[in-house]
């Protein structure tokens, strides 16, 4: 009897350790099917296609230099979804509505009813609305004024390396906008800007873009270094225009150079072979100075320039310009590679065959 006993509870031992063992594999099988599930939702919501071949480095970039597009006299207010207008009527105190515009950009107004307003200027809605009274036979010569109360549209976007919303009310500058839009701080100066403290960091270019509601082309901008001349880039701002900051470019520094990888390029002044090369900390032992190479990418076409740095050191040559996306690229000298990596021994032992070889 004992013995059945002992067995039954052994039986069911084993039993309890099956089922445990079957839960926690299901709860395992389970875990990783939500983890590959993830994986592959988090997979296709954030991989894209990658910049081909034939993608453009360098494109040419014109700068907007026309005086009436940068500097326009008088800009009206154009109206948007969520503007809350409220509507005068001149010599009566019996037409004033308030109304705001709908989503589809009409508002209801009396008498007259339904009005499109969306994408309008305050002169040419007030020209509407008159028109509309003026035919329903209810005024004779309306003379319209609109106010507006409360605005969603009027702010400026910033994206980029520089980004924010900023209201735009009354004048805006441009350097106002950046400064407001680059956390503040030491106020709305053009060395400000151009120093990047409170306005454009370090990483920012100054050749930015402005698209402007309206304007079939976009503004570019060069803000420049000079903070007397870059005075003249100072434009007015406007309600829904779009600033871009982008990304300086850098240059890639590749081969027997001490530190290796991407180098900025200097917004206050060029950037040259012999700067980045002291900026990646010089040349390694194993380098061959006298076949530098810097390649350089225009559009789709590639090309290769042949550069000897111990020229350009002394010199004897000039000093190449770099521009963004260039590769500076220093090839190593297999037999300096390998005293570098033999060390004093190995030196050693190629002059002690050398002599061997003379005194043969």
């Amino acid at each position: 009897m004992r013995q059945q006993q002992k067995h039954l509870r052994t039986d069911m031992a084993v039993t309890a350790l099956q089922r445990s063992v079957r839960s926690k594999a299901r709860l395992v099988l389970a875990i990783f099917l939500l983890l590959a599930t993830a994986g592959r939702v988090a997979s296709a919501q954030f991989s894209g296609p990658a910049l081909g071949i034939d993608t453009e480095v360098n494109p040419p970039i014109t700068i907007t230099t026309d005086r009436a597009i940068l500097f326009p006299g008088h800009r009206d207010v154009f109206l948007g979804n969520g503007d809350i207008l409220t509507v005068h009527l001149y010599g009566t105190t019996d037409y004033s509505p308030t109304v705001r515009i709908n989503l589809d950009g009409m508002v209801q107004l009396p008498l007259i009813g339904n009005v499109s307003l969306e994408g309008l200027t305050l002169r040419q809605a007030q020209d509407l609305i008159a028109e509309r009274l003026q035919n329903a036979g209810m005024y004779r010569d309306p003379q319209v004024t609109i106010q507006v109360m409360e605005s969603p549209n009027q702010i400026a976007t910033v994206v980029g390396e520089v980004h924010g919303i900023v209201p735009i009310l009354g004048e805006k500058r441009l350097y106002d906008v950046l400064v407001a839009a680059g956390a503040g701080g030491g106020g709305p100066t053009t060395t400000t800007i151009i120093t990047g403290g409170g306005g454009l960091p370090p990483s920012a270019s100054h050749v930015i873009t402005i698209h402007r509601y309206g304007l079939a082309q976009p503004i570019v901008i060069d803000l420049g270094t000079d903070p007397v001349k870059s005075e003249l880039a100072n434009i007015p701002i406007f309600a829904r225009d779009t600033i871009v900051v982008p990304r300086v470019g850098v240059v890639y520094m590749l081969g027997a150079f001490k530190t290796q990888g991407a180098i900025p390029l200097q917004q206050n002044s060029p950037l040259t072979l012999m700067k980045v090369t002291a900026l990646s900390g010089g040349q390694l032992f194993p380098g061959k100075p006298d076949d530098l190479r810097i390649i350089r990418t225009t559009g789709l076409t590639r090309q290769v320039v042949r550069v000897d740095l111990k020229k350009v050191i002394n010199g004897q040559a000039p000093d190449p310009v770099l521009q963004a996306e260039d590769i500076v690229f220093l090839p190593t000298s297999p037999w300096k590679a390998a005293i570098s990596s033999g060390g004093i021994t190995t030196l050693l032992g190629i002059v002690s065959v050398l002599i061997l070889a003379v005194q043969q």
